[in-house]
């Protein structure tokens, strides 16, 4: 049995690392093809769009697996070798590549990961903590919660780095208090996706939309805020059905008090600078340069050093961003012609439940953000590019919440979880998250009809 398996494992690894050798073999015979041709050849065209189709085609597979067999490579690798083999190919010139990189979404999520960072090193989310181990007497009330304060404050400061933060502090709660991890864990995870729905600053995907769109960040909240309300009543509502074990026991919860080491100085410093961006963000102030400056002026620190804060950044997201964005403006580039994007308009994404269906199903099929930047281009030929881009902002986070697979703030709860020996299965959540996910759809749908 075991021979099978390491036989069977071998020929996977074989297969992979032959299929990334001849995706580099047809970029490099696309970027030799000028020497060997005339200028004015069709080969050299038909060359590129091949390699361009094989680059973006391998990439978005590598990305959706989320690592490449036999290779130690991870998403923000993949996505730096096919930025780097669309240059190479010729599919795209590199002053376009430059171009290409939104510059907007690099720089609000850079700030908004100092400023989450600054709030976790001065101490406030272990005073929210404190405060929910306080007020939280029956595990139901625990549960609402956990819900709403994972659902608000991804709201507004990006699910990843939220569940990045919350995580541990669930994990510490639910052992004080002797209750089971699982049902609170998924909580956390679930209602980040759900309650990242309501903003621009909600997850990566919706940073995006707002860079690509130009909707003022009240405009957005105001359209998707309140499916994000209901729908975080709905997670609370599916978790205790699934686990009426954990929520049908009326026992009260006593945990014993605990220190909690904060320095309020920090604390008021970075509560006050988060208010005040999100103030600018409703007050029109472009949100990547109101998150910049905030999240630069909170560097200027005398108790916490710069390194501590540089360390807690996810510089990998932030490199895989500008990966995708060149791979697919080299898709763009090459492959999308004006009876490409005719074909596709016959689909009628003018329809809210199709563009709902669709980008739900992408995905799913290739991650959130990367179906973003596929949608792209045929956003710009529909009538009304504000609602379109409010369905996908809707329909890819909402998504999420399908299978575990289905997000990055997923993967981080499941991962820090199981590094404290909680271990959290595809099923544990498939069946909570996939009726959440189709009732959250559904609600979103019919709301922006």
């Amino acid at each position: 049995m075991h021979h099978k398996v390491s036989r069977r494992s071998y020929w996977i690894v074989a297969s992979s690392v032959l299929l990334v050798g001849l995706v580099v073999i047809i970029s490099i015979a696309a970027a030799l093809a000028p020497s060997l041709f005339p200028t004015d050849s069709t080969a050299i065209a038909d060359g590129r769009g091949i390699a361009a189709a094989v680059i973006f085609i391998g990439s978005y597979l590598a990305l959706a697996i989320g690592r490449i067999p036999g290779l130690t490579i991870d998403r923000a690798g993949i996505a730096l070798v096919g930025a780097g083999l669309m240059v190479a190919s010729g599919a795209l010139p590199l002053e376009d590549a430059y171009k290409a990189v939104d510059l907007d979404t690099i720089t609000l999520l850079l700030g908004m990961m100092i400023i989450v960072t600054s709030l976790r090193l001065s101490g406030f989310f272990a005073i929210v903590n404190g405060w929910g181990r306080r007020h939280a007497r029956r595990p139901l009330i625990l549960l609402g919660v956990i819900v709403a304060i994972s659902g608000v404050f991804s709201s507004f400061l990006v699910n990843d780095a939220i569940c990045l933060v919350l995580t541990p502090l669930v994990l510490e709660l639910t052992a004080a208090l002797g209750r089971r991890p699982i049902p609170y864990l998924l909580a956390v995870a679930m209602a980040s996706n759900v309650g990242s729905t309501a903003t621009i600053t909600g997850n990566p995907q919706n940073i995006m939309i707002g860079s690509f769109s130009h909707i003022p960040y009240s405009s957005f909240a105001l359209a998707l805020g309140p499916i994000a309300v209901i729908g975080l009543v709905v997670t609370v509502a599916l978790i205790a059905l699934f686990h009426r074990d954990e929520f049908g026991d009326a026992a009260k919860l006593e945990a014993p008090q605990q220190k909690i080491r904060v320095n309020r100085v920090l604390v008021v410093r970075a509560l006050l600078a988060t208010l005040v961006m999100i103030a600018l963000f409703f007050a029109g102030v472009v949100p990547a340069k109101a998150a910049i400056i905030i999240g630069g002026l909170l560097l200027l620190s005398g108790r916490v050093k710069t390194h501590r804060i540089y360390a807690e950044i996810d510089w990998s997201l932030l490199l895989m961003f500008a990966g995708l964005f060149i791979i697919v403006a080299g898709a763009q580039h090459t492959l999308l012609s004006p009876e490409v994007i005719a074909a596709v308009g016959r689909l009628h994404l003018d329809q809210v439940p199709v563009l709902s269906a669709l980008t739900a199903l992408l995905s799913n099929l290739v991650s959130n953000v990367p179906a973003v930047l596929v949608l792209k281009p045929f956003v710009e030929a529909l009538k009304d590019h504000d609602k379109a881009w409010l369905v996908i902002a809707m329909a890819s986070t909402l998504a999420g919440n399908f299978t575990v697979l289905g997000s990055i703030a997923n993967l981080i709860v499941v991962q820090k979880a199981a590094a404290s020996g909680v271990i959290i299965t595809f099923w544990d959540y498939f069946r909570i998250g996939a009726p959440l996910t189709i009732i959250t759809l559904a609600i979103g749908t019919l709301w922006l009809w």
